[in-house]
């Protein structure tokens, strides 16, 4: 008997340890490129994937993504598997906060103590309703591919975001965010005739192998 059934395998991918990540600075969209240790835990994250065949890669457009997807495609196909960009896996928008320390945007929006960063509605900041559009958008277009081993190079925020898109549908930001996404975590998640199971998230073995290489995460 044929299996008719259409399966997409996600692997999402955090961007390796940037220097705003070394330095506790809030990016969003702002660009700061990988640190030394980022580069070296892209690297080992691309040697991670070897023993899978990747039949695409998708990347946020902010460089810190960027480099770590090449990375990865740098080792797939000899080489020449290309990195496509996708702005609908960048990270949440934060507006007048992004370039601050948590303890510069403490003092200047008092109010953010007690909101979440991602979510705080913040003028200037994404809102609610364009993360959420961008999760709709970004679904139909996986489960739109076709059958395959896909990776999809993103961000700590945004990641956490989509997973609860997935659990919960519209209503993610009511709920407890209880994803940690380390920097280079690997997150699985299969979608059969459209319908996601998460397999696991944050594995960071890879960065085990060098010694341990895993970078202080952000809890968003």
């Amino acid at each position: 008997m044929i299996d008719m059934n259409e399966e997409q395998v996600i692997y999402f991918v955090r961007h390796g340890q940037s220097e705003a990540n070394k330095h506790g600075i809030i990016q969003g969209h702002a660009e700061f490129p990988l640190s030394k240790l980022g580069q070296m835990q892209a690297k080992l994250a691309a040697d991670w994937f070897v023993e899978t065949k990747l039949n695409e890669i998708f990347s946020s457009d902010l460089s810190r993504a960027r480099f770590t997807a090449e990375a990865i495609g740098h080792r797939q196909n000899n080489g020449r598997l290309h990195v496509h960009s996708e702005p609908l896996v960048r990270e949440v928008g934060l507006g007048p906060l992004e370039g601050m320390t948590r303890e510069q945007m403490a003092d200047q929006f008092p109010e953010m103590k007690s909101e979440a960063l991602l979510t705080s509605g913040i003028d200037g900041t994404e809102t609610i309703e364009a993360i959420t559009l961008r999760c709709e958008k970004l679904t139909e277009k996986l489960t739109d591919l076709p059958s395959g081993n896909i990776a999809v190079v993103s961000h700590g925020g945004f990641i956490s975001i989509y997973l609860m898109y997935l659990i919960i549908g519209s209503g993610w930001h009511k709920a407890n965010r209880p994803f940690v996404i380390g920097n280079t975590g690997i997150t699985k998640v299969v979608f059969t005739n459209g319908t996601p199971k998460i397999h696991y998230t944050n594995n960071q073995q890879h960065l085990q192998t060098e010694g341990d290489l895993t970078s202080s995460t952000v809890v968003y």
